[in-house]
C-alpha cells in the first residue's frame, strides 16, 4: 500500500503583497508630468504651426494613458493585496497592467511609422525656433520623469532602468525579479525621450542645414526602436502572464537540491512558477524507496529565498 505523506508551506507570506507605494507614487507624478506636457505640446503645435509638435503631443495623450494605466494597476494591486480570492496576492494585476501599456506602446510604434512616412512623402512648413524650445523642454520633463521612475537617484530592489535585481534572487535571473509594470512606465517615458532627441536633432538639421527630410527620417528611426522595446517587454509580462517559468535557473538550482538528499528520488511531478516580482512558488512531487521527510526536502530547499511558497508531497514506493 502506498503511504503518502503530504507538506504545505509559504514562507514570508507578507512579500507575496505585491503593491509598491514609492513606485505607485512615482508613476503618478510622471502620469502628470506627461499630461501637462502633452497639452503643451499640443497647443504650442497649434499656435506655431508645426505639425511635428502636434503629432507628438498627440503622441504623448497614449503614454498619459498607458501611465494611468501602469498608475491604477499599482492602486488596484494594493486593494486587493489581501483578497483570499487571489490564491498568491494580487501581483499579476501590475503584470497585466504592463502587458496592456506594452500593447500601447506597441500602437504608439505603429503611429510614429506611418505618420512619419506620411511626412517624408508630404513634408509640411516648420516654425524651427518654437518648434526647437519646446522640443528641448520636453526632453527636460522626460529625463526628469525618467528620474523619478529610476527611484529619484536611489538605487533600489528593482531598477527598471538598468534590470538589476538584487535580494532574493541573487543575482541570477534578474530580469524576471523587475517590476513589469514599473518597467512599462519606465519605457513610455524613455520612448518619449528618444523622441525628443530625435526631433531636436531633426529640427537642428532642417534650420541650419536645410535637411527637411530628417524630421520623418528620425521620426521612423524611433519608431523602429520603439517596436524593438515593445516586443521585449511583451514577451516578459507574456511569460508571466501565462505562467512561462519552467526555463528559469532557478528550476535547474531544484534539481541540484533533490540530486543532493541522502536518498535517491524520482521527480513524479515539479512545476515552478513566479507569483511576485523575483518571487516563486513549486509544487513538488517524489517517490524514494526509503523514508524521507516532506520537511527535509523543504529545509533544503530553503536555501533558496525567492521561492516562498513549496508544496512536497513524497509517495513511497513498494519494495
Amino acid at each position: 500500500m502506498t503511504k503518502r505523506l503530504t507538506h504545505h508551506g509559504c514562507r514570508f507570506a507578507h512579500l507575496l503583497q505585491a503593491a509598491d507605494p514609492q513606485a505607485e507614487r512615482r508613476t503618478r507624478q510622471v502620469m502628470w508630468l506627461t499630461a501637462v506636457m502633452m497639452v503643451v505640446e499640443i497647443a504650442a503645435g497649434w499656435i506655431f504651426g508645426s505639425m511635428a509638435l502636434l503629432a507628438d503631443g498627440w503622441h504623448m495623450s497614449s503614454h498619459t494613458l498607458a501611465l494611468g494605466l501602469s498608475a491604477g494597476a499599482y492602486a488596484l494591486a494594493r486593494r486587493y493585496a489581501s483578497d483570499p480570492r487571489f490564491a498568491f496576492g494580487s501581483w499579476k494585476i501590475e503584470v497585466l497592467g504592463g502587458y496592456t501599456s506594452a500593447v500601447l506602446l506597441g500602437a504608439v510604434a505603429l503611429g510614429m511609422a506611418w505618420a512619419s512616412v506620411a511626412r517624408l512623402l508630404a513634408p509640411e512648413p516648420i516654425r524651427y525656433d518654437e518648434a526647437i524650445v519646446v522640443a528641448v523642454v520636453g526632453l527636460v520633463v522626460n529625463l526628469l520623469s525618467a528620474w523619478l521612475l529610476a527611484g529619484g537617484g536611489h538605487a533600489h530592489a528593482n531598477d527598471p532602468v538598468h534590470g538589476h535585481a538584487h535580494g532574493p534572487a541573487h543575482g541570477h535571473d534578474a530580469a524576471r525579479g523587475a517590476d513589469l509594470n514599473l518597467r512599462s512606465a519606465y519605457l513610455h517615458v524613455a520612448t518619449d525621450a528618444a523622441t525628443s532627441v530625435f526631433a531636436i536633432v531633426a529640427l537642428l538639421g532642417g534650420k541650419f542645414l536645410g535637411a527637411t527630410w530628417l524630421d520623418p527620417a528620425m521620426g521612423i528611426v524611433g519608431a523602429v526602436l520603439v517596436a524593438s522595446w515593445t516586443v521585449g517587454l511583451i514577451r516578459e509580462t507574456a511569460r508571466a502572464l501565462l505562467d512561462a517559468e519552467m526555463d528559469t535557473p532557478l528550476v535547474a538550482e531544484i534539481h541540484e537540491v533533490l540530486q543532493a538528499l541522502p536518498t535517491e528520488v524520482d521527480i513524479q511531478d515539479l512545476h515552478v512558477w513566479r507569483v511576485g516580482r523575483g518571487r516563486y512558488a513549486c509544487l513538488l512531487a517524489l517517490q524514494t524507496a526509503a523514508d524521507l521527510s516532506a520537511d527535509l526536502v523543504r529545509e533544503r530547499l530553503a536555501v533558496h529565498e525567492e521561492l516562498v511558497h513549496v508544496t512536497v508531497e513524497i509517495n513511497r514506493r513498494a519494495v
